[in-house]
């Protein structure tokens, strides 16, 4: 090894180079700018961030229902006054008075003890009564004074001190399942032409049904402009072919009775055998009973 290159290694110089090596040691390299740090973000946290109602400074807290509080409309309709949309009409018009204090306001609440004036006259609300009779012959749904026969109020007489009145109607030759209630809302309901819900009727003929004319029963028809659709028209099994079940969402019986008429049959009798789900089950012509919640609760939901 020659001095040169020891020379080199010692001093640290580039071989070739004249520039002498220098000893001092360089300066520490300045760091790069970084940005602010990122945080890690819980997607879960971040979701329940974003659905969190922001509350404004001015805005008042929701006032939580009371114990036995309800609402006017309802309780107005509970007296059997009328509907509760009715019941809105009069409301916003001023006719409505709570403590001697006219109400304008929708949703207002009705505390217990609170004394309500329903166009001049203070409402006393009544629990909601559902009766099923299952209708003899000889009585009507008429309020006619001077009638010849009895109304069918008579046959539930002594159920309810609540002010109910029948779902519909039925004539003197019509039997079968008839609904009381004074829940103004449910009769309106289910008296509605565009109401969902099936009745079933055994039909009585003064002769025989024809084949072709079940069918076009079936298919539907017009009757004086307005069209009528049966959901099914049928014969009764072990029955003779004058006797027929026919289903239509209709409650009217007049309707039942213009189907048949309408192919030139006299009408005999028509008995309501189911209405809206319910049946003659366990009760006999002439009786009563209360439905049970869970009817109610079908009924309200058809």
């Amino acid at each position: 090894m020659n001095n040169k290159e020891g020379n080199n290694k010692r001093t640290g110089g580039r071989a070739g180079s004249s520039r002498p090596s220098s000893n001092k040691p360089k300066p520490a390299m300045q760091k790069r700018a970084q940005g602010p740090k990122k945080t890690k973000v819980n997607a879960k946290v971040a979701e329940v961030e974003a659905n969190k109602v922001v509350k404004k400074p001015n805005q008042a807290a929701k006032r939580p229902k009371a114990k036995d509080e309800i609402r006017l409309n309802k309780y107005i309709s509970n007296s059997g006054t009328c509907s509760r949309r009715d019941a809105d009409i009069y409301i916003q018009s001023g006719n409505v008075k709570v403590n001697g204090v006219p109400v304008t306001e929708m949703g207002y609440m009705v505390k217990p003890g609170d004394v309500v004036n329903f166009d001049g006259v203070v409402l006393t609300p009544e629990k909601k009564v559902y009766i099923l009779l299952n209708k003899p012959k000889n009585f009507t749904t008429a309020l006619d004074e001077g009638q010849e026969y009895r109304n069918v109020l008579e046959l539930v007489k002594g159920s309810t001190t609540a002010k109910i009145g029948p779902i519909g109607r039925m004539d003197k030759n019509t039997t079968g399942l008839l609904v009381f209630t004074n829940d103004t809302d449910m009769i309106r309901k289910f008296t509605l032409p565009n109401q969902k819900s099936p009745k079933i009727y055994q039909v009585s003929l003064d002769k025989n049904l024809k084949f072709e004319d079940l069918e076009k029963i079936n298919k539907g028809l017009v009757i004086d402009g307005h069209r009528v659709s049966v959901d099914e028209v049928s014969y009764i099994d072990g029955e003779p072919k004058n006797e027929i079940g026919i289903q239509l969402k209709s409650s009217n019986i007049k309707v039942v009775r213009a189907i048949f008429e309408h192919f030139q049959y006299n009408v005999l009798r028509v008995d309501r055998v189911a209405f809206a789900g319910l049946t003659k089950k366990n009760l006999p012509r002439g009786n009563w009973r209360m439905l049970t919640d869970q009817e109610v609760i079908n009924l309200k939901n058809m």
